[in-house]
Parts: structure tokens; C-alpha cells; sequence
């Protein structure tokens, strides 16, 4: 890391000389790297470096101190239990630390330093305001199946065993039937990976909502607007909806489709916990972070891989405009040399 560094740093210097960077530009460079080579350590392998790792030095830097910035007298006072938020790093300075650590990224895979640019595989993100946050990205289609799976596991009966990282006994308590969950998080989690649909939509959604209408069970949608969607399940969602409703779902008054295991309907700050406790279930190697919104992205993307005609996954996104979709297409790892590979108009003579 070290000599990668200093080699990068003189090269962004010696931008200087032909007026393409100005000097106080190339220093803001300089201490970004110097920094990110301290809090990764300056002896790792630059290539070793995991889009995980990138993950924990943003996030690191965001909590660092930020000497410029002076504290209260009461804030100094800040406990280990509280930290001290106003000392940190402003969310404008995050947003440029993680723009320095891309561009260094990005001229090591030039400079072929590194083979993968860990930063495709990063899951934070910078923002002007609000500092560092989960990205709203697709998951690769690996990670997406690793997710869905585990999603498949709770939803396979009402004696789907709770996450081992979290067993009731450990807890020092006994769960009461109604706080069985099991069955209604595969479903969340299903229904966002497969369908794609705003989460104030989902937990928008009430039993009556569903039907079935030769065979085929049906979801009708109420989005933005007013405007209505009736989307199809994909068959294995169509049975664990199907599962929960006669053993996941308590008896209660309230219409909702998902509840809470009070009884009341699910809110929607609620739904990342859910996903955060499927993932939980995920081999590591598979397992990304992800935002319920990120699995509207995943659908999205995976359908239009997948040579899905772009009305059809217009329609089951809710989306008035083809245009939009283009917002939702996230780039795969892969995918060009794929398209590369089995070229029209390289392929041989068709037998016609």
C-alpha cells in the first residue's frame, strides 16, 4: 500500500506542471491516500483489498476526528456510549475522501496494480449531506440467489428453524407462537427480490388485494398516483404467500397482508431489519448489504439481463414511462464480455 501510494501521489503531482490539476487539488489527493494507506495499513497487499475492506476504511473515516472543526465544551465531554458526532468528518468530506480512494482505484486497475477495482463491489456510498450510506445497487446475480434461497428456507413451513445467530434460548427467553416470523420474512424478502415494488407499496399491501384468476395468483398493486398494477406471482412465491396465510399470519382484525408480531400492520422502517435478518442466513461469501430499494433494482436489472421485454418489466414496476427504467438498470459484473462473446454478427451461418 505504501509504494503504490507514494507512486500514485507523484504521479498526481506532476499534473501540477502541466496546469491539468492545481497544486492545492493534488495536495487534497495526497492526504486523502495518505490517510486511507494509514487506515488500511500500510504494509497490505493493494490487490488483497476487498470491496468489504474499502467499506470499513470509508466508515472509519467517517467516525475519524476532524481536526479542523472545534468542539463545544459539552461535546468534549462525549461518553464511549455516545460518541462525539460533531467531531467527525462532515458528510462533504466523506463524499471527497471516497471520490480520492476511487480515483486511486481507478489508475491502479489502469496501471494494472490491482486486477478488480474493489470500489464495484463496495457497498457505502458518499453523499453531500448525510455522510456515508448504504448504496442502493443491484445485487449480483450470485448474491441475489444466495438471498432468495435463504428466503425459500423460511418460507418452506411453519417449523422453519429460527437464524442460528440469534437461537430464542440464547436470548434467555421463549418465543410465543405469534412472535414466529419465519414464514412472513421469506416472503418480504421474496416478494422484493422477484416483484420489485416500492416498499410503501408493500406494506401498503392487504389480503384482499391478492387473487386468483385462472390459476395464476395475482397481486393488484396500488403505487404512486392512484395508479394500479395487477402483477403475477412467480409460482414459488405464490406458495409461500400462500403458506403464510394459513400458518405464518396471525388472526387478526387488521387487513394488512404483513404484520408485526403484535398484530398491527408492518411499518415500513421495519422492512430493512427483515431483510438485514434473511441475509443473516446467507453464506458470507454471497451475503451484501442491501436496501429494500436496492432489491427494486435487483429486479429491475436482473429481468432486463435476462432479454425480459422492457414494457413487461416496465409494467411490473409500476412505471409510466420506458425512460425510467434506465435509472434501475445497474451494470453487472461481466455482462459486456458476455454480450462480446455471443456477438449476432459473429455467430455462424444459421442452419436456414
Amino acid at each position: 500500500m505504501g509504494e503504490s501510494a507514494d507512486r500514485y501521489v507523484e504521479l498526481v503531482r506532476a499534473k501540477t506542471l502541466t496546469g491539468a490539476l492545481s497544486a492545492s487539488t493534488a495536495e487534497v489527493y495526497a492526504r486523502d491516500v495518505a490517510t486511507f494507506v494509514d487506515l488500511a495499513g500500510e504494509e497490505t497487499v493493494l490487490d488483497d483489498l476487498t470491496g468489504e475492506d474499502v467499506d470499513a476504511v470509508l466508515l472509519a473515516f467517517a467516525r475519524k476526528p476532524d481536526g479542523r472543526r472545534r468542539s463545544r465544551p459539552e461535546e468534549a465531554a462525549g461518553t464511549a456510549s455516545q460518541p462525539v458526532s460533531s467531531a467527525s468528518q462532515s458528510a462533504s468530506s466523506q463524499a471527497r475522501f471516497r471520490r480520492s480512494v476511487s480515483a486511486l482505484f481507478k489508475h491502479a486497475v489502469l496501471a494494472g496494480w490491482v486486477q478488480v477495482n474493489p470500489m464495484a463491489t463496495a457497498t457505502v456510498t458518499a453523499k453531500e449531506r448525510g455522510g456515508l450510506r448504504p448504496q442502493r445497487r443491484a445485487l449480483t446475480r450470485e448474491q441475489a440467489r444466495g438471498l432468495i434461497g435463504a428466503a425459500r428456507e423460511l418460507g418452506g413451513g411453519p417449523q422453519a428453524e429460527a437464524p442460528q445467530e440469534v437461537p430464542a434460548a440464547r436470548a434467555g427467553r421463549v418465543r410465543r407462537r405469534d412472535q414466529h416470523t419465519e414464514l412472513r420474512d421469506g416472503l418480504i424478502v421474496l416478494m422484493l427480490s422477484t416483484l420489485g415494488p416500492r416498499v410503501s407499496e408493500l406494506v401498503r399491501a392487504n389480503v384482499e388485494d391478492f387473487y386468483t384468476n385462472d390459476g395464476v395468483r395475482y397481486w393488484r398493486i396500488f403505487g404512486k398516483g392512484g395508479k394500479t398494477r395487477d402483477v403475477p406471482l412467480p409460482d414459488d412465491v405464490a406458495l409461500v404467500w400462500e403458506a403464510y396465510l394459513l400458518h405464518g399470519r396471525m388472526a387478526s382484525a387488521d387487513k394488512a397482508l404483513l404484520l408485526s408480531w403484535r398484530g398491527r400492520r408492518l411499518a415500513r422502517g421495519d422492512v430493512q431489519a427483515v431483510i438485514d435478518r434473511v441475509q443473516r442466513r446467507v453464506d458470507p461469501d454471497r451475503r451484501r448489504s442491501v436496501t429494500p430499494h436496492g432489491l427494486r433494482h435487483t429486479t429491475a436489472t436482473h429481468l432486463l439481463a435476462d432479454a425480459v421485454d422492457m414494457d413487461a418489466v416496465r409494467r411490473v414496476l409500476g412505471h409510466s414511462d420506458l425512460a425510467t427504467l434506465g435509472r434501475y438498470r445497474d451494470e453487472l459484473p461481466g455482462e459486456l464480455e458476455v454480450a462480446m462473446r455471443s456477438h449476432p454478427l459473429l455467430r455462424g451461418p444459421s442452419s436456414n
